[in-house]
Formats: structure tokens, sequence, C-alpha cells
């Protein structure tokens, strides 16, 4: 058996390293763009005026550019980068499939630029995810299909007879994302020419499909496939062994089958049938377990090297990554007890709970493992500055805060101020009265997302200037980890 912190005895010719810095450009390209389109939105949320006359630029078609942006292009192009880089190492085998691999890439590119310009143009079914037109839906679903292809197809060539658990989780992601796809974007067109397209699900059932695709697009694409990074690049990060192998078995486990049915809790208080509201209740209050398991194997992997928090900010960016997942995992849960439902729902405070998972896990994890990549992927001996590391990491943290604050805040006085009524019972606050009680908080929000881009702006430089081979004389090189034994 294996850890994450063993190095692969093959010479790197053996690997496709190629495709995997084509990802991790897109990545950061990617990265960029989503971020910054959120700004946008919430400057525009603070300053409605921003609501140009131009169409393309209104919040309603922003919104779905921002949130597909982020957690496809940027998201997926991550988990591409670091499932083939990882499945590789921990496989000692090349990629499999050849030319299949630029396929890939190219296809989830063109993907990703056709239905960017789709949310732009107003051409989407209109549903709560703002899905992509029929067309490009099943454009994915091939270039899916390759993917899980050529991961199936590299492990099972692989030269190690054990499968390291980053590979499982990487797995679940692919598997069961394709199943949530392929039922979630089930339509008719209207004909193979026309845009158009009728959903296969229509009134309650269409909701309760859409929030099964919706809470497990969070659960197998934001969760289970940044599990697998978290699994492999803090253990090489730290150069020490998962913290218990057993644990992270449990983990995957528990996490795939609870996981799948906690979309109802979406639908509290509606026409959803209450007995799937509250089975969405209790499998979601049940996740805290796996939940948790996962976040105090992913911490306690730094048992005996918590000293190296102080002088890598690259693993301090990763375990941070993992306090925030620790957060929004308990957060969540809480959120879909049907109780304290009634206060947060439809309000900022699932904004602010949202966000926590997406910037401090998603972003914080992926920043990590593009940190650790890029020298690697280029054969450079170091990054070109880890004090750029730690000003995105504190520039970056400071932003999150500050977002997910004030979101908790107005979110919470927002559920308040619509259940408040007078004396007479008539409701005490008129909705424009919420609204402009929430107008501070919205530039606090503003605020915050101006520093996580400008985070991200640092990182681009020091990424670009690692790969260029540039390196800041004026900085100690910092000592590589060393590996230490497998747990197994």
């Amino acid at each position: 058996m294996i850890s994450a912190s063993q190095a692969a005895t093959t010479t790197p010719e053996r690997y496709n390293d190629a495709v995997v810095r084509a990802h991790v450009i897109a990545t950061v390209f990617w990265g960029l763009a989503g971020f910054i389109a959120g700004l946008y939105l919430a400057l525009e949320l603070a300053f409605p005026a921003l609501n140009a006359d131009l169409p393309f630029l209104s919040f309603g078609r922003l919104r779905p550019l921002h949130t597909s942006a982020v957690v496809f292009a940027f998201g997926g192009n991550a988990l591409l980068a670091t499932s083939f880089h990882v499945v590789q190492r921990t496989c000692r085998a090349r990629l499999f499939g050849g030319p299949l691999v630029w396929f890939v890439f190219l296809g989830y590119q063109l993907f990703i630029c056709g239905a960017a310009s789709g949310y732009l143009l107003g051409i989407t079914e209109g549903k709560e995810y703002a899905e992509p037109e029929w067309f490009m839906d099943a454009w994915l679903t091939l270039v899916w299909v390759v993917y899980l292809l050529v991961f199936l197809g590299t492990l099972m060539k692989r030269k190690e007879p054990h499968i390291y658990v980053a590979n499982w989780f990487f797995l679940a992601f692919i598997v069961t994302v394709a199943m949530l796809h392929i039922v979630n974007a089930m339509s008719w067109p209207v004909s193979f020419t026309s845009t158009k397209s009728y959903s296969m699900f229509a009134g309650v059932q269409d909701a309760l499909t859409q929030w099964w695709y919706g809470h497990n697009a969070v659960g197998f694409f934001l969760t289970a496939g940044f599990l697998g990074m978290m699994y492999y690049f803090i253990p090489k990060q730290a150069g020490r062994p998962i913290y218990s192998y057993r644990l992270s078995i449990i983990h995957f486990w528990a996490l795939i089958f609870l996981y799948i049915w906690a979309g109802p809790h979406h639908l509290h208080y509606t026409a959803l049938p209450d007995w799937a509201q509250t089975l969405g209740m209790t499998f979601s209050v049940m996740l805290w377990m796996p939940s948790w398991g996962g976040m105090i194997n992913g911490i306690m992997t730094l048992s005996g090297a918590w000293d190296k928090l102080r002088t890598d900010p690259v693993l301090r960016m990763m375990v941070t990554s993992v306090a925030f997942y620790g957060m929004s995992t308990f957060e969540g849960p809480l959120m879909s007890i049907k109780a304290v439902n009634a206060l947060s729902h439809y309000t900022d405070w699932t904004v602010g709970h949202v966000h926590s998972g997406a910037l401090g896990w998603v972003a914080f994890v992926s920043f990590g493992a593009m940190y650790h990549l890029v020298p690697k992927l280029w054969g450079r001996e170091r990054l070109y500055s880890l004090k750029l590391v730690n000003l995105h990491f504190w520039i970056a943290t400071i932003g999150i805060v500050l977002y997910i604050t004030a979101m908790w805040v107005s979110g919470i006085m927002q559920g308040l101020m619509w259940r408040a009524y007078d004396s007479l019972g008539f409701l005490q606050y008129s909705f424009v009265e919420t609204v402009e009680a929430m107008h501070p908080f919205y530039l606090i929000r503003a605020l915050g997302g101006l520093l996580f881009v400008i985070g991200a702006v640092i990182m681009t430089y020091n990424l670009w200037r690692t790969a260029r081979g540039d390196v800041r004389g004026s900085e100690p090189i910092a000592a590589p980890a060393r590996l230490a034994p497998s747990p197994a």
C-alpha cells in the first residue's frame, strides 16, 4: 500500500505532463475571468445603475456565467489537471488514450466557450442552474465519457497494484457527475436546427430533479473531486503520510452513500411531499459525520509537522481550505434543518454559505494545488516567490471573511425582517425596505470580492514568473520535504 507522499520511481518522460500544463493554464485563466465576473455582479447589487442597457451585462445573464465560470471552467479545469497528474503518479503509468486526452482538453474548453456565449445571449434552458441548451449538453456528455475512459484506462494499466484513495474520489466524481448531467439535461429539441428544447420533467418533479442535480453537483463536483486533491496534495506538500488510511476509506464510502440523498432539503416548505423533505434533511444531518471525518483526516496529516505552517504558505493555504471545508459542511446540514431553513431560505445567508465553501474550500485547495504543480510541471526548483504566496493567502483570507460575514449578517437580518409582523398582524417591513437595509453589507461583500480578485492576480503573476524560471534572489530556498514512510 502506498501513500501520497511516495514519489514515483519512473522518469518524467513516461508521463503526459503537457496536457496537465494546458489544464493548469486554463484553470488560472478561467479563474480570473470567473472571479472578475463575480466582482462585477457584487457591484451590480450594490450599485444597480451598473445593470446597463446592454442585455449581456444584466444580472440575469451574468449570474449564470459567473457560476459556470468558477464552478465548471475554473473548478473543472483544476479537477482535470489534478486528476490527470495524480492518476499518473499513483499508478506509475502514462495517461491512457493518446490523443484522447487532448480531445478532453479542447472539447472541454469548447464547451465552456459555447455555454458562456449562450448565457450572454440568453440561450439557456432557463432552469435554476441555467443549463446550456441541448446541443452543448450533448457535446459535454461526449467529452465527459471520453474523460472517464482516459481515467479508467489509466487505472487499468497501472503498475502499482494498490489504487490510492485520491483516485477513488476522482472516479466517484467523474461517474456521478456524468449521471447527474445526463438526467438533469434530458430534453426534447424543437428541431435539430433550433436552440430551443423542452424539458422532459415538469412541476415538482422538475424541481426535485434540478435539486438532485444541483446539490449533488456540490457533493460530487465541488466536494468529492476536490477531496481527491486534498488526499494527494496535502501529504505531498507536508511530506507526511495521510493521517489514517482506514479513515479515508470510511470517509469515502459514507460520503458517497449519504450525499446522493440530500438534495430535497433545498425544497423545504414547497409542493414537494413532506416525507421527501424530511428524507433530505435527515441525510443532510447525517453528512456531518463523514464530512468531519475527512476534515480531521486532512488536518491531522500535519501531526508531527505543525511547524511547517509557519514556513510554508502553500501548505497553510491547503490546510486552511480544509478548515473552511469543515466549517461549510457543518453549516450546510444546520441550514437543512426545517426550523433553521425557515429563516435562512431565499436569503443572503445561503449566499454566504455557498461562498464559504466555494472560496474557502474549493478555491484555496485549487490554489494550493496550482502552487504545488507549476514548479514540477515546468521543471523549476521552486516557486518564484513564497512571499507573494503569503501575501496572496492573507489578502484572499481577509476577502473571504469580509464576504461571508457580511452575507451572514445580511441574510439573518433579511430573514428576520421578512417574518416581522406589527401589532395588527401586517408585515412590518416592505421588500424594498429589506433591500435598503442590506445595502451596506453589499458594499462589504464587494470589497471582499475585490480583495479575493487581487489575490488571484498576485497568484497569476507568481505562477507566470515561476514558469519562466525566474527566482527572487532575496528569498531563501525552502528545503524540500522529506518523504515519510508509508502508514501501511
